[in-house]
């Protein structure tokens, strides 16, 4: 089940999201990185900018990109990060459950969230990439299936973990 998609708990190359649900905050604890509005930096130089909710919408507002000629209805990312170097967009949704509810069916929908938020970027040149950042609840077997798909359909998922490698973010020395 977890060939593809990744356990977690290495905080010297990536963020570690056991406790936390909040990327910038885990940024600015991470040596050599901090981070100011949604900006964040690396040994103080700009390495990506967050944009949350909304926040995308301003983005594409500030660039004179109307939304509505792209997509019928906006999407709202836990967290979208736009990673300078390699000029992609990484929606990053957070699934944590404790029981069995609605997240069920809301992990099969990457594939056309991922290609709404292609639309929305194409104008700008920005590639998009779609993560599930998943605690261990999605660890269990009934959920071999929607991992499986998950990952064919191009999604990635990892485990209470973000590896800043796989999404070209600087590795702290």
């Amino acid at each position: 089940m977890i060939t593809k998609g990744k356990g977690g708990g290495n905080t010297i190359t990536g963020l570690n999201f056991e406790k936390k649900r909040d990327i910038l905050e885990i940024l600015k604890k991470a040596k050599d990185y901090s981070a100011k509005g949604g900006v964040i930096y690396y040994r103080n130089k700009e390495v990506a900018r967050s944009y949350r909710k909304q926040g995308l919408y301003k983005l594409l507002s500030e660039r004179k990109i109307d939304w509505h000629k792209l997509v019928s209805k906006r999407l709202f990312p836990d967290e979208a990060l736009y990673v300078i170097v390699n000029n992609t967009l990484f929606i990053i949704e957070m699934k944590f459950q404790k029981v069995s509810g609605s997240v069920d069916e809301k992990l099969q929908t990457c594939d056309f969230k991922k290609k709404q938020y292609r639309k929305l970027m194409a104008p700008l040149n920005i590639d998009v990439e779609y993560i599930y950042i998943l605690n261990d609840w999605f660890k269990n077997p009934a959920y071999k299936d929607t991992l499986d798909y998950v990952i064919s359909i191009g999604c990635q998922y990892y485990f209470n973990y973000l590896p800043l490698q796989k999404i070209g973010l600087p590795i702290p020395k």
